[in-house]
């Protein structure tokens, strides 16, 4: 998990802190204001300067300290013992809260001490406690929503690539009588309907009667490069070396054993562009031709 962590990309980070500054800045801003306000309605001048100095030198440092709440979040999300996750959020805080308390009264007294005035922080038990009420719920919101940040990244990243999807199967199952006989569908020559049942012709000059449609056995086989030529005939393109037209408008096949078939004038436009289309260098636009 701590290699998963650590593979978390900076700009993302920087996103981050620029929105925590972002919405600091404009919770300060708001607050200044308020303070100034309300000073003004019981009577005093209305001065923003110093509201909006208070509040700018602790959201700088709460800035400073962003860096510090996501190591210890990273560290909880690495860690899956409770006690590891209590001591490291309670010294998280405490630590926030020690280096807030002395980050922002150190620039408090250093801008006051520039502007020629001084600042009193009036250190006290109470004082301090006030402080870190506050700061315990800066700490706890700042660090949830580094939690829930680092959470759904961790969780895209360790997500498993998606499998590639499977390829057309290399076989098809046909079902002869009892038994099944797995062919290869690129041994196929051609496919036709004899009645009830589905004739597989093949290469080697073994056929296969299956009982079923045509029009089944072509959608199985439209990925194989299988054809019609006829209402009642498949045929394998990648298989036919030759083609003829006849004077009745049909047309004659012959595959590369030197068997024939014959097609349908009315399925010769669909054999003609797929010999164009596997035909990128023009070898068979011949053939192709006779068609048009």
């Amino acid at each position: 998990m701590s290699s998963t962590l650590g593979s978390v990309s900076r700009p993302n980070d920087r996103t981050f802190y620029a929105a925590v500054a972002a919405i600091s800045l404009a919770t300060g801003l708001v607050n200044a204001l308020s303070a100034a306000q309300d000073a003004a309605r019981h009577g005093a001048v209305y001065d923003i300067r110093l509201p909006l100095l208070w509040e700018m030198t602790s959201i700088l440092v709460i800035v400073l300290l962003a860096p510090l709440l996501l190591a210890a979040v990273r560290t909880l999300l690495g860690s899956s013992a409770w006690s590891v996750r209590i001591a490291v959020a309670l010294g998280a805080i405490l630590a926030f809260s020690a280096l807030h308390i002395t980050g922002m009264v150190s620039l408090r007294k250093l801008v006051m001490w520039t502007a020629g005035s001084s600042y009193d922080f009036r250190l006290s038990l109470a004082t301090l406690v006030y402080e870190l009420r506050k700061d315990i719920l800066t700490a706890t919101l700042i660090g949830g929503a580094i939690w829930l940040f680092d959470r759904d990244r961790t969780r895209a990243t360790d997500r498993p690539a998606p499998r590639p999807e499977s390829p057309a199967p290399a076989a098809l199952w046909l079902r002869d009588g009892a038994s099944r006989i797995r062919i290869a569908p690129a041994d196929i020559l051609w496919v036709a309907s004899a009645g009830n049942y589905v004739e597989y012709a093949l290469a080697d000059g073994r056929q296969h009667l299956v009982r079923g449609t045509l029009a089944a056995a072509e959608t199985e086989l439209d990925s194989f490069g299988m054809i019609r030529i006829h209402r009642t005939r498949l045929v394998n393109i990648a298989r036919v070396t030759a083609l003829s037209v006849l004077p009745s408008g049909d047309f004659g096949l012959t595959f590369d054993t030197g068997q024939s078939v014959q097609g349908s004038r009315r399925y010769r436009g669909a054999v003609a562009r797929l010999q164009q289309a596997q035909s990128p260098d023009g070898n068979d636009k011949q053939n192709a031709s006779v068609f048009k």
